[in-house]
Formats: C-alpha cells, sequence, structure tokens
C-alpha cells in the first residue's frame, strides 16, 4: 500500500492494531495466539533461530497453523536469560528455552491454554516464579522509551510499526506543513542530547546545520558503536529499525537535506539485513523517496559499511569513511554542521539519539523534559556486561544511580565476591569505585568524577579483577586502533603501553608512575581527535582511584588480584599431591616433573605461567601465588 496521506496510515494503523495491541494487553485483539521469539543477537547465538524452526515444524504437526503465529522480534534486554520466547495474549516470558522444550510449549500452552511453568523466570532468592515482565524485577526500575518497540514488534514488517504510531510524527510534520524551526525548537525544547558521547545538544546541532546555505546537505546516522561489551545501538536497529529512518527524514526535513546514510558496522549482519529490509518497504510504501505525504520534500537514506576500525566512531574520521577514504579524523572547525560529506553541511547523530525523535514529537517536549535530571533530559540505554548476574541491555531514566543498575537491575556480583569498579564510556570513559556507586548518572556527574557516558556500556569488575591489568587491557586497545595520523596519539600511547609493560612485568621504579601520570595528560591535551584525547581516561582513572593497585605492582612487586602473569608464581602443596600426573600432561613446556607417589614439582625457570596446571589438579594441590621478580640489571 502507498502512502501519501496520514489517512492511509490510519487505515494501515486500523488494520494491524488489534495484532500488536493484544500483545500490550489492550482488549479487542486479534484472537490468534502470538508467540514471540526474541531474534536479535544474543538470542540468535543462543539459536532462536532453531527455536523458530521447531516452532514452525510442531505447530503444523499439530494443525494450529491457523490459531497460532509465530513472529520474529527485537531484543528483550533479558540476555542473561535468553533465549527468551513470550507467548500473547496473556504475555507469558519463557527464558532459557531450548528446541527440547518446544515440543511441551506447543502442546501444553499453545494447544491446551496451560502455562509451562519450568520455563518461567524463577527470581533469585526466594524462588518465586514470575511469568510476565511486569513481575520481574530486572524490568521493573527501567524506563522504555527509545526500546519501546523492542520485544514488540516485528522489525521485520512496516505494518508493525505503523501499528505504533510509526511515521504518523513525520506525516504530520509533512502534511501540515509545520515550518522547520518549530521542530527543531521541540528538540531543543526536549533537551535531547547526543548519546553518542559527547552530549551536544540535538536541536542546537540540527538548527547550526539548518543555517548553512551551502546545498546539497546530508544526514548521518552513526551506528559504527565499536566500544568493547557495547551493543545498545546494534540491539535497536535489531528491534525497531524504522524509528531511526522516521527520525533521520525528520532531520533532513528541518535541515534541508534530502539524502541520508547510515554508516553501519558489517559486523552487525543482523541488523544490516533488518535495515535493508526496513530501508525497501519504506520506499516501497512510499514513505522514504519522492514527495513525502504530497510535500514536495524528498528523502532517501542509503547505507555504509565500516570494517570494524574504531577511530571511525570519531565523526570526521566517520566522514571520511562514508566517502570512501581512510578513516582518518581532521581538525575541527570547520565542524560537519559547515563542512562534512564532501564539503557540504551535515548533522550526524547516533542511532540512539535519533531513536528518542518519534517519541518527541508524539508526546510532547514537555513530557520528554520531564523524565531524567536537570541538565541530562530522558533516558539512558547501557549494555551490561562482566561480572554481574544479569548481564544485558536496559533502559532508565538520566540520574538513576550505579547502585541501582548494578545491585538492583543487575542483581549484583555473581559468586558472592565484591564489587571493585565499573567502567563506563568504553576506552574513552574511566573506572568509577564503589565510594560513587551512589551517584546520579548523567552527562554531568560521570564528568565530575573521571569518566563520561560514552554511547552506554557498562562494564563491571569485581575483586579478583585487576586495576591495572584493566588500564592496560584499554589502552593497548585504543593504541592498536589509533589511525596513526597525530603523534600523541601515534605515539604517546605506545609509551604509555610500554610502561605498563614494565609495571606489570616487575620492572619498573615509582618514577614510571609519574612518568605515566604525565604522558596520559600530554596526550589527553594535545591528540588531534577523540581517541587519542579520551585514552588516558582508563589510565588516570584508576591512578586516582586505584593508585595502592599500581605502588603494589611498582613498589612490591605484587599483583594483589592474582592477575598479572609475569608477578605471580605457581607451587605444588605437598600435602594435597596424589601424583596422578595430569598437571604434569597439561604442561606443554615441561616445567613439572615428578615420580609415582611423589608429591610433582614445578621448576620456577621452566614455568610460563600459563595456569593449565592449575585448570586441570583435580585436587587443587596447585598454589598460586605473588611473587617478587628479580631486580631489574642495569
Amino acid at each position: 500500500m502507498q502512502v501519501s496521506r496520514i489517512d492511509d496510515l490510519k487505515k494501515v494503523k486500523e488494520q494491524y492494531l488489534p495484532l500488536v495491541g493484544s500483545r500490550l494487553g489492550h482488549d479487542g485483539g486479534s484472537g490468534l495466539a502470538q508467540v514471540m521469539v526474541c531474534s536479535g543477537t544474543a538470542c540468535a547465538s543462543s539459536e532462536s533461530r532453531v527455536l523458530l524452526q521447531e516452532l514452525a515444524a510442531q505447530i503444523a504437526g499439530r494443525g494450529l497453523q491457523e490459531r497460532v503465529r509465530v513472529l520474529k522480534t527485537g531484543c528483550f534486554g533479558f540476555c542473561q536469560q535468553g533465549p527468551v520466547v513470550m507467548v500473547h495474549p496473556g504475555g507469558v516470558f519463557y527464558c532459557r528455552v531450548k528446541k527440547e522444550d518446544i515440543e511441551k510449549l506447543v502442546g501444553k500452552h499453545l494447544a491446551e491454554g496451560q502455562v509451562v511453568e519450568e520455563l518461567l523466570y524463577h527470581e533469585p532468592g526466594s524462588g518465586r516464579k514470575a511469568g510476565k515482565i511486569n513481575e520481574i524485577h530486572f524490568f521493573q526500575a527501567q524506563r522504555r522509551i527509545v526500546l519501546r518497540n523492542c520485544g514488540v514488534i516485528n522489525p521485520e514488517d512496516i505494518n508493525e510499526y505503523i501499528a505504533r504510531d510509526g511515521y504518523l510524527a513525520l506525516g504530520e510534520i509533512l502534511e501540515n506543513r509545520r515550518s522547520r524551526q518549530e521542530v527543531i525548537d521541540i528538540v531543543s525544547r526536549s533537551g535531547l542530547r547526543g548519546r553518542g558521547g559527547a552530549g551536544f545538544p540535538t536541536g542546537r546541532k540540527w538548527e547550526l546545520a539548518a543555517t548553512q546555505e551551502n546545498t546539497p546537505k546530508y544526514v548521518l546516522c552513526n551506528a559504527d558503536e565499536g566500544d568493547p561489551g557495547a551493543f545498545m545501538d546494534r540491539s535497536i536497529l535489531e528491534g525497531d529499525p524504522h524509528g531511526v529512518l522516521e527520525a533521520m527524514a525528520v532531520a533532513g526535513y528541518c535541515i534541508g537535506a534530502n539524502q541520508g546514510y547510515i554508516y553501519v558496522r558489517a559486523e552487525y549482519p543482523i541488523a544490516v539485513e533488518r535495515l535493508q529490509i526496513a530501508l525497501k518497504q519504506a520506499k516501497e510504501m512510499g514513505l522514504l523517496g519522492k514527495s513525502l505525504f504530497g510535500s514536495g520534500f524528498d528523502f532517501d537514506v542509503a547505507l555504509r559499511f565500516g570494517a570494524g576500525a574504531f577511530v571511525c566512531g570519531e565523526e570526521t574520521a566517520l566522514l571520511q569513511s562514508v566517502m570512501g577514504g581512510r578513516g582518518e579524523p581532521r581538525p575541527r572547525p570547520p565542524y560537519p554542521v559547515q563542512e562534512g560529506l564532501w564539503g557540504k553541511p551535515t548533522v550526524i547523530n547516533n542511532v540512539e539519539t535519533f531513536a528518542n525523535i518519534p517519541v518527541i514529537l508524539r508526546e510532547g517536549w514537555e513530557w520528554y523534559s520531564g523524565q531524567g535530571t536537570a541538565t541530562s533530559k530522558g533516558s539512558k540505554v547501557f549494555s551490561l556486561a562482566g561480572k554481574i548476574n544479569n548481564t544485558g541491555l536496559i533502559e532508565v531514566p538520566m540520574g538513576t544511580t550505579l547502585r541501582t543498575i548494578i545491585f538492583d537491575i543487575g542483581g549484583g556480583i555473581p559468586g558472592g565476591q565484591r564489587f571493585k569498579a565499573v567502567q563506563t564510556g568504553g576506552p574513552s570513559g574511566g573506572c568509577i569505585p564503589a565510594e560513587h556507586l551512589d551517584r546520579p548518572i548523567d552527562y554531568d556527574s560521570l564528568r565530575e568524577i573521571g569518566s563520561m557516558m560514552g554511547s552506554g556500556g557498562m562494564i563491571v569488575m569485581d575483586e579478583s579483577d585487576c586495576m591495572v591489568d584493566i588500564a592496560r587491557f584499554y589502552l593497548e586497545f585504543t593504541q592498536d586502533e589509533s589511525c596513526g595520523r597525530c603523534t600523541p596519539c601515534r605515539v604517546g600511547t605506545r609509551r604509555m603501553l610500554e610502561i605498563f609493560q614494565k609495571i606489570t612485568g616487575g620492572q619498573a621504579g615509582m618514577e614510571d608512575l609519574d612518568l605515566l601520570a604525565e604522558l596520559s595528560r600530554d596526550v589527553r591535551d594535545a591528540s588531534l581527535c577523540g581517541l587519542g584525547q579520551t585514552a588516558p581516561n582508563p589510565v588516570l582513572s584508576t591512578m586516582r582511584y586505584f593508585y595502592d593497585e599500581y605502588v603494589a605492582h611498582v613498589r612490591d612487586k605484587v599483583c594483589p588480584a592474582g592477575v598479572c602473569r609475569d608477578l605471580l608464581t605457581y607451587t605444588v602443596d605437598k600435602e594435597k599431591c596424589v601424583a596422578c600426573g595430569l598437571c604434569a600432561k597439561a604442561c606443554a613446556v615441561g616445567a613439572l616433573t615428578g615420580e609415582p607417589k611423589k608429591p610433582y614439582q614445578i621448576d620456577p625457570e621452566k614455568c610460563v605461567r600459563c595456569a593449565a596446571c592449575l585448570a586441570k589438579c583435580p585436587k587443587e594441590a596447585i598454589r598460586r601465588s605473588s611473587r617478587v621478580a628479580a631486580p631489574v640489571v642495569e
């Protein structure tokens, strides 16, 4: 169906609302049973595709095709419990579903209407069974704005997006001939700030681009999500791609652009496939292309693929890559809103920023600005990873504390371990210790304690993590990803990494810590782009909050967490050793020797501290401990 007026959208909504509305508990449902299978990357990697095939086979085998519809959907967020399957009506939430569970799910629930209780979520501690999302503690402190359609609609069907008022905001703007400045003012008053990391006011950026006289202009969506442990943008594109397309068209109208591009990493095959389907459907329905809603406004979107270079997340390097060049940053000004793609004014926003736009326009800027804090409005999507019970994707109001995120929503630290720190903002952010757990999370508060919001990755660490090693890991990542254009980043991060190698190898002196801090400040202040300017953040934040660990490595030649290999030693507990020989078989360098019925021994000169023997010993007779390294020979 071609959509040329808002009335056409309403007809589509009227047709599909019973189907989608029944998933939201609305009366007047479709009368069909609907099985929503999470088909995001996390659940797909846990074989949700196999579940889809088995569901189809079991339903056909019981002759239920006319009564049951099986659909793909986006990420529910509770990745720790995947694969997730939700059955409507009733919104019954099944988790950790396996292929062998499908026969019972179809036979008992779909055929007989009985809940399969063993597949429900069991709340830790109480053991209470939770059958619906609103009964599960993980979801109760969340506020879904950006993720409102993920887990609700089939992202491969544009009609379902329209049933959720999709493209209505764009239609009202164009059909009612609302002025560009009026729409920009709504975005500005909402307080929306860029979710890519810097937090620049979105309305202000659009206004700067709109005032440029140079044409043509462009809209660019940054979907190059490169932070380790971050999967927010990917999940939005997999679960609600049309929300981003609609927002890009709105941005194009506001600044006077007729062409948009989405720069997405090629390593996101599901997101790419969903985008390709969404683009095809939107163009076929006339929601992208020529004269949208009969207004005379043309807007189209094309995809450009990234090859995984972290530096291409920086906006000027991103521009070079989209144009087919090498992804290298350039000095600013001029800024992209002045000279972007092919030297023309370009608005760049990331996926999550765009995903907020349709909601703001439908609900009003007053509603949106009522969420969050005084300087950080709305909600924020975070990916939780690391040493935490509930890994997954969450969305909370700005200003939510770290304690709520980690211990309430995240379920705390597994294995009875103690919380040590959380890394926010990826390689560009910092490590936040327990003393700041009750700090409200927004752009300004994180900056005050030496970290940053970034795109929203959160990696939680416990007492078994070495903060020196964590800082080294992130520095190694940014050093490897440096494009090499400017000396402070190219050479400075290499020198910093060399100091870390001395520290973790037990070869550093206290003067090296002073040099590391000085180099960190120099790289931060002199680098050309955001990658180099923020690369020292993990180093500076860990030195600020965990300096005693640096001192232990340097002065005492000890890794308190027992992580840094060169500061460890392995010995055999003679009382526990049963001379089974498994440790010697596991050792690739022949460091373990022994005789029948006699305890084995480890040659410290041959031992490479790989811990293979520790993993194989059935009696826990291998001891790992910090050791004093040999003195440096000048």
